[in-house]
């Protein structure tokens, strides 16, 4: 169902190695006019570190609140064992082009942490970004959450399980939209890394995933998923889908065809155009979501 994000890097570009792949991606965001505030703490722990991409003027045009910009969390995947908020610049490039101010927060992973302490990392990014964004610009009553596989599943389940944001006096109701890209909604583990990451709840896995929390009153989910994917498995869009359509919730689900898991987040590098664009599916998604 999933492994190890070596793997994700190794084939995130077609040809050559990731490392060269990842670097041209981020070229753009080092010669951008969009505004860049790095390694911002959003807790006291020393990876507790998130970056902030504010839209140049230009891009804002479009966007019906002058005064402050809707904004956009996205969390990176991994497999919960690999990544860093500096991989995805191009991530932070590509919202803020779109007119969103974009946070990209970096989480403990394992081997130093176990489920559900990356959860709680990025609870607490969302919980700051709440508590902090007008500062730079945006707007807290336009907050949504996106991320890719690991980074889904973290995002879903803090649009889910409120247990995660009551810590700092809030739920769910803050977050407009959620777009999940192939993430891993309802699965067990089945490899002896997840296993391990997931082992305090090896007795009840239902308390790992998504579909467990769903009540019909979480923020509107886009869930996003490429035909093609051999790491994350249909079945966890469809059951997550499901689940709240069956408790009168909003969902709305997107397959690409021709895509497969790391095409996902390729979909989004400048160097790699496509007829096909995600995030002409996410934008729109949001603004029919803009007010509460």
């Amino acid at each position: 169902m999933l492994k190890k994000s070596m793997l994700l890097f190794t084939l995130l570009v077609s040809s050559g190695c990731a490392k060269i792949g990842l670097f041209v991606a981020n070229v753009p965001a080092k010669f951008s006019n969009n505004q860049q505030h790095k390694n911002i703490s959003y807790g006291s722990q020393p990876w507790q570190l998130l970056d902030i991409y504010i839209p140049e003027p230009s891009t804002t045009k479009n966007i019906k609140t002058q005064t402050k910009l809707p904004v956009v969390i996205f969390f990176y995947g991994g497999s919960f064992e690999d990544g860093n908020k500096q991989m995805y610049q191009f991530m932070g490039e590509a919202f803020a082009n779109k007119g969103y101010i974009t946070v990209i927060a970096d989480y403990e992973k394992f081997p130093k942490v176990k489920f559900p302490e990356f959860i709680q990392d990025g609870a607490k990014a969302v919980a700051w970004v709440h508590q902090f964004i007008e500062q730079y610009g945006g707007d807290s009553n336009q907050l949504y959450i996106s991320g890719h596989s690991a980074g889904a599943y973290i995002g879903a389940m803090i649009c889910a399980n409120n247990e995660y944001l009551a810590p700092y006096g809030l739920d769910h109701s803050i977050i407009n939209a959620f777009a999940g890209l192939a993430g891993p909604y309802d699965f067990e583990p089945n490899t002896d890394n997840l296993k391990a990451i997931f082992s305090p709840v090896e007795d009840d896995y239902s308390q790992m995933q998504v579909t467990h929390f769903i009540e019909g009153n979480e923020p509107a989910m886009l869930l996003i998923w490429g035909e093609q994917d051999k790491l994350v498995y249909r079945r966890n869009i469809e059951l997550l889908s499901n689940k709240i359509i069956e408790k009168n919730g909003l969902v709305t689900t997107k397959f690409y065809t021709q895509m497969n898991h790391v095409d996902m987040i390729k979909n989004m590098m400048w160097m790699l155009p496509t007829k096909q664009s995600i995030l002409d599916e996410i934008i729109p998604f949001f603004e029919l979501h803009t007010t509460k």
